[in-house]
């Protein structure tokens, strides 16, 4: 069987979320089955790492799909015109956009709706798209794979889709993430923190990732905090709004808040590795990763009590409301001085990211691709 894969995300040293999903799945799948080819569409040039096997076929079409009008021509026409030549028997997009033009049989793996519950939080031409789209890909897809309950529940309920069609592909968590001994601790506070003790915020910087509020709270932890605690922010500043720079520029605390930008993926293992606690209080996550790479590097969690993070953290984490910056302080607070409460939340944390794994989600995911196999024969 021949199946094309949309591969736009399979970018080197820039794999985010939805990357990381990708190239965990996709190696994995191919390896497994190489009585199937697998041709891989780029819209750039790839590298040779993401030619996971001797049964993958790369492929190059423009143009460069980064906006919604590139997005329409490289579906609509680029990739049509591909299908011609390629004759796939089976289309998979990790990222969940789809090519309504083709008649091939597709799988779409949709993350999340986020922009449908917060469509301001976006530019306005990429929210109209996202919005106009993606229900229009959810009636287009043979089958959609989705990473946790809440997200397919999400999917049937906004798009009207029968729940039957949607199967859940849990992420993993990378196995390079790995407890830290107390040398390696202090090297990397040396090197980001001014050898001070930190919480920790993993992701690209935008509105729903709740910065503002939990810049607030630690502004106000630190009134009470005598030992210099920082906050270090590792992520893209992808969407940084005038809100979020306002509140940041008006912290009475702003010089203990350390940007790194963009990390490297041995530089995020030590920076979670280290980290005092991950504090990730988002307002809307279709799953989030980081709680499974912080319970795997032994680094407690506080996270937020709505949509997908209770299911991905169990009772492994504090959760809290992220509206609330008082409750997000206390969380912070018992961290710091509750005693034996990091060893609990270390322990719990280890348990349930055992339950999560790569394997088991290629497994899902491959699972899922099958049941569209039979559905047209």
């Amino acid at each position: 069987m021949k199946i094309a894969v949309n591969t736009r995300l399979l970018i080197s040293n820039r794999l985010d979320g939805i990357g990381r999903f990708s190239a965990e799945t996709l190696s994995r799948m191919a390896k497994a089955h190489p009585e199937h080819e697998f041709y891989f569409i780029f819209d750039r040039p790839y590298d040779k790492e993401f030619i996971f096997s001797d049964n993958v076929y790369p492929y190059i079409i423009p143009p460069q799909a980064r906006h919604p009008l590139l997005y329409l021509l490289w579906f609509e026409v680029s990739l049509p015109l591909l299908f011609r030549r390629i004759k796939p028997d089976l289309f998979v997009s990790p990222d969940g956009y789809l090519s309504i033009k083709t008649r091939v049989p597709s799988v779409a793996v949709m993350h999340d709706l986020n922009f449908e519950h917060y469509p301001k939080d976006l530019p306005w031409l990429v929210s109209r798209y996202y919005r106009r789209m993606f229900p229009r890909f959810a009636r287009k897809a043979h089958r959609i794979a989705t990473v946790s309950e809440y997200s397919k529940n999400d999917i049937a309920t906004r798009y009207t889709v029968d729940q039957s069609k949607i199967d859940v592909v849990y992420n993993g968590v990378s196995s390079h993430f790995r407890p830290l001994t107390g040398s390696e601790q202090e090297t990397v506070r040396r090197s980001f923190s001014s050898n001070k003790r930190y919480f920790l915020f993993v992701g690209s910087l935008n509105p729903r990732k709740n910065l503002k509020n939990l810049f607030l709270a630690f502004d106000k932890f630190k009134e009470n905090d005598s030992e210099g605690i920082k906050l270090i922010v590792a992520g893209a500043k992808m969407w940084w709004t005038d809100d979020m720079r306002f509140t940041y520029e008006n912290m009475k605390f702003r010089n203990d808040v350390i940007f790194t930008g963009r990390v490297t993926d041995s530089e995020l293992v030590k920076l979670v590795g280290s980290a005092l606690a991950l504090t990730y209080v988002s307002v809307f996550e279709g799953f989030g990763i980081p709680i499974l790479e912080a319970f795997q590097c032994k680094t407690p969690v506080i996270t937020s009590n709505v949509t997908s993070m209770p299911e991905v953290a169990g009772d492994a984490a504090l959760l809290v409301n992220p509206r609330s910056k008082d409750e997000i302080v206390a969380a912070m607070d018992r961290i710091v001085n509750e005693p034996g409460l990091r060893d609990i939340l270390i322990e719990k944390g280890l348990e349930q990211s055992r339950k999560f794994s790569w394997d088991r989600s290629a497994d899902l995911l491959w699972s899922c691709i099958e049941k569209s196999i039979l559905r047209r024969q």
